[in-house]
This record gives structure tokens, sequence and C-alpha cells, in this order.
């Protein structure tokens, strides 16, 4: 398994899902890994993805983990999807929101419930001087990371290789630069905090407060 920067983060998200957190909801799931890891909390997850296959991987990993909660996977299209008003307490999209128009994030909005939050873990082209030195930065980090996590793997018995994915979900390049992400983050989710993470990834968060 290479080092995943997706992965890398989960914990900076899990630090944000809110107390008390009853319900949640994982946007672009992938085969499942973060749903898990909110499931585990003893988090009700309904888990999206519009890739029938890696929902399919995501069920099957599911039931092969000894003790696992099972979030409610659903193959859908999240721009196709009613949500339910007010109804998350947490929402969660990781690396996905580029694969869909970002005003669905109005969508998500208004689906969490008093006090919910977002958060969304998203993908960005590296367009200014800005941009590349944090690109240029990571790098390195990137090359150690990869090597540490090639050395953990080898030295695993061979026994650790259950419950890993065979299926990747589909990825495409990202197109919308982070100074437009932010300002249309400002319209649609008015208080948003974003900041950049080194892995070529930003972190918005979002809290309901109406």
């Amino acid at each position: 398994m290479p080092f995943d920067h997706n992965d890398h983060y989960h914990r900076l998200l899990l630090r944000r899902v809110p107390r008390n957190c009853g319900v949640a909801l994982d946007i672009g799931c992938g085969t499942g890994r973060f749903a898990r890891r909110l499931a585990h909390l003893g988090i009700e997850v309904d888990a999206i993805d519009p890739s029938a296959e890696v929902i399919a991987e995501a069920r099957a990993l599911s039931g092969r983990i000894a003790g696992d909660r099972s979030p409610r996977f659903q193959h859908a299209d999240v721009t196709e999807v009613e949500l339910p008003k007010g109804h998350y307490d947490f929402i969660s999209c990781l690396a996905s929101i580029h694969h869909m128009p970002f005003d669905t994030v109005a969508a998500l909005r208004d689906a969490l419930a008093p006090g919910g939050v977002l958060v969304i873990l998203g993908c960005y082209p590296e367009r200014t001087r800005l941009d590349w030195a944090w690109s240029l930065a990571a790098v390195p980090v990137n090359a150690v990371a990869r090597l540490a996590v090639t050395v953990r793997d080898k030295l695993r018995p061979a026994s650790a290789a259950t419950g890993r994915e065979r299926v990747n979900a589909p990825v495409s390049r990202p197109t919308m630069p982070l100074l437009q992400i932010r300002r249309e983050a400002a319209v649609l989710l008015p208080g948003c905090s974003i900041r950049r993470l080194l892995f070529w990834r930003y972190l918005l968060v979002f809290r309901n407060n109406g």
C-alpha cells in the first residue's frame, strides 16, 4: 500500500467531528476507509460514491473486517441525490469535490444539522508562485514518507494484508484554483475556514451555526 495523501489526513479530519455526533455522511467514500473510521467511533454513517465498483469493494471490505461497524454504502451521485435537510452532524468530502461542480457544497451545507460540521479535504492545481512553493516543499517529505511506508510494509507479516483494497477509486485532476475556491466558498459557506496542507491538499471547515 503506497503512501496515501488522503489517509494521512484522516486524524486531522476526525478531530473536526463534533461532540455527540450521531449521524454522518461521507461523500465520494471510495472503498470506505474513512467511513469505517467514523463508524468505529459509534457514529451512524451514510457513505455514497458514484462508482459501483468501489461501492462493491467497500461493502466487501466492511464484511471482512471483524468487529467493524459497517456504514451504509450507497452507489449514488451526490449531485443527483436529494439529501435530507438539517440531518447530518458531520459531512466529509475527501478529495472528491473537484469531481463535481463546487456549488454542490450548498446542498451539503443545507444537509447539516444545527451545530453540524462540513469538512472538505480538497485538491487544487498549481497556478501561482505560492502554489508551486508549497508543491516543491512537499516533494522531499513525500519521498521520505513513501520510503517509510514501503519499509513498514516489507516488515509486516503477510496476514496484515487482510482487508486491503483491491480496487482504486476513479481519479481526475483538479482544475479550480485555490483562490477561486476561497472566493466561492466565502459566498456559499460564509464563515468557513480554508488552509493549505502540505501534500497538495487544502482543508475547508464549515460549521452550521444557524
